[in-house]
């Protein structure tokens, strides 16, 4: 990566909503540059753009609780099938998009496991979601028995997100702050 893509992606992080002008008026990267290597890092899979609703106490007011939840399999449940899992399980694309903000795949002591947070209006409407709907999906399909480990711990406000988003520091108006220092933002 050299020193234009890292001007591009620094101006990029710091404002998404940037156009292809503005970047190279203030980066000095000629437009044309610009718009050429922004294209083609989005087609690489290397640039990822993001919008989020603010659902808690501070926003719309829908959720108000959030709670991890790591899923451990039994040893014999593999990543490729909890993937395969996700591509054909109907709740994946409909009820789960409701309730579960973030996921991920995990390994805990060699087992397969799953990093789910879910929010809720409550504690208690989280752990009815779990229970009720996601673990009776995950059973139906890799079995009864299958999970033999779920630890959980409720998540307070986030700190930082993606390397450069402290929401608390440098975060207004749904950006980075314009005066936050550019030298502050990581870019590998």
């Amino acid at each position: 990566m050299n020193i234009q893509d890292k001007k591009i992606i620094r101006s990029l992080i710091k404002n998404p909503r940037l156009s292809d002008n503005k970047i190279g008026n203030l980066t000095g990267v000629p437009i044309r540059t610009v718009n050429r290597k922004r294209k083609k890092m989005e087609e690489k899979g290397l640039l990822r753009y993001y919008a989020e609703l603010k659902m808690g106490s501070k926003g719309t007011e829908r959720f108000n609780a959030r709670h991890m939840y790591l899923v451990k399999f039994r040893i014999g449940i593999s990543q490729n099938q909890i993937i395969d899992e996700v591509k054909v399980e109907p709740n994946v694309g409909t009820i789960f998009t409701e309730f579960i903000y973030e996921s991920h795949l995990a390994e805990i002591e060699g087992h397969t496991a799953l990093v789910l947070i879910i929010e809720g209006s409550s504690d208690d409407e989280i752990n009815t979601s779990f229970n009720e709907i996601i673990i009776p999906s995950l059973e139906k399909n890799h079995g009864r028995g299958s999970i033999i480990q779920i630890t959980t711990l409720r998540i307070g406000k986030p700190i930082r997100l993606f390397h450069n988003y402290l929401p608390m520091v440098n975060m207004e108006k749904g950006k980075i702050k314009s005066d936050w220092d550019e030298s502050a933002i990581f870019v590998a």
